[in-house]
Parts: structure tokens; C-alpha cells; sequence
């Protein structure tokens, strides 16, 4: 699987990786990004950001670059891709977000440093930084990486 994750030149999304150690992880941003190309990650670049398209420029480079799943982590890409979701599915393209009539209960306007993370898929826990703090198996719609101090309060790892 080939998955792309957005705010490539922000150490969040280095700490990401190690979440998916068996798939080629394209570490993305826009503007200017080291061209380093290894057996496991590559960095990209996504080109001008343009705020007002951003789910058209993240299609297209999915699109262009054979990507199965994206996981934007700029707080701008949020809810354009989460009510983009369905588009992207329709070219094989997951969209790791929760859906778009609940992502809002998943943001946070304050910039908060988390101690954690945790990535789930369809509800499933594939990844924890801390295992047993969060329970395996969530809301079956549940999807995204989420930054969390206490494990009751979720919120989406953003940059």
C-alpha cells in the first residue's frame, strides 16, 4: 500500500511513519521538499498551496502518484478532504479523517502538544504509542490518526 501523508517537512509526520513499517510511506507539503528517495519513504512535493482547491490539487497528486490512502495533517486540508471522501473512494483512495458530519467533535483550534497518538481504520486500532490506553475496536466509522494526554479526548494529530 502507498500512502501519503501531508506536512512532509513537519516531524509529526516523521513520528507517523513508524505507524505503517510494511507499506511506502510519500511524505508530502507544499512548496519546497528535500528530494530524498529510499526503499521505504520518498519526500514529494504537492506544489503552490492554493487554500481554495486544496481537495483538487490532493486528488489529482493521488491520482498521478497511485496512492491507496492519504492522511492530511494540515489543519486547512481537513474538512475540504473529509467532505471530499467519498470522490476519493471513487479512484480507490481512502481518506483516513473521520466523516464530515462528526470531524468537527475531532478538531482543536489551540495548538496542543500531545504525548500520544493512535491511528485507527474503519475502528480498528492499528497503531499506538501507548498500547492498552485505548480500547482496540471503536466506532466502526471511526478513521484518522488522533493526538491524545488522556484517552477520553481524542483529537486529531494536526500540524
Amino acid at each position: 500500500m502507498k500512502i501519503l501523508i501531508t506536512g512532509g517537512n513537519n516531524a509529526k509526520a516523521l513520528k507517523l511513519m513508524k505507524a505503517f513499517p510494511s507499506h511506502f510511506v510519500l511524505l508530502a507539503d507544499y512548496g519546497d521538499v528535500p528530494g530524498i528517495i529510499t526503499e521505504n519513504y520518498a519526500f514529494s512535493s504537492l506544489g503552490v498551496l492554493n487554500k481554495d482547491s486544496i481537495a483538487h490539487i490532493l486528488l489529482n497528486f493521488c491520482i498521478t502518484e497511485a496512492i491507496d490512502c492519504i492522511i492530511p495533517l494540515h489543519h486547512y486540508e481537513l474538512e475540504p478532504l473529509a467532505k471530499s471522501a467519498v470522490l476519493f473512494s471513487e479512484y480507490g483512495i481512502q481518506v483516513l479523517l473521520p466523516n464530515a458530519d462528526v470531524i468537527a467533535d475531532y478538531l482543536t483550534e489551540e495548538k496542543v502538544t500531545y504525548q500520544n497518538f493512535v491511528v485507527f481504520v474503519h475502528g480498528d486500532r492499528i497503531f499506538s504509542t501507548e498500547e492498552g490506553s485505548i480500547p482496540a475496536n471503536l466506532s466502526p466509522k471511526l478513521n484518522g490518526v488522533f493526538g491524545y494526554n488522556d484517552a477520553d479526548d481524542l483529537k486529531l494529530f494536526t500540524i
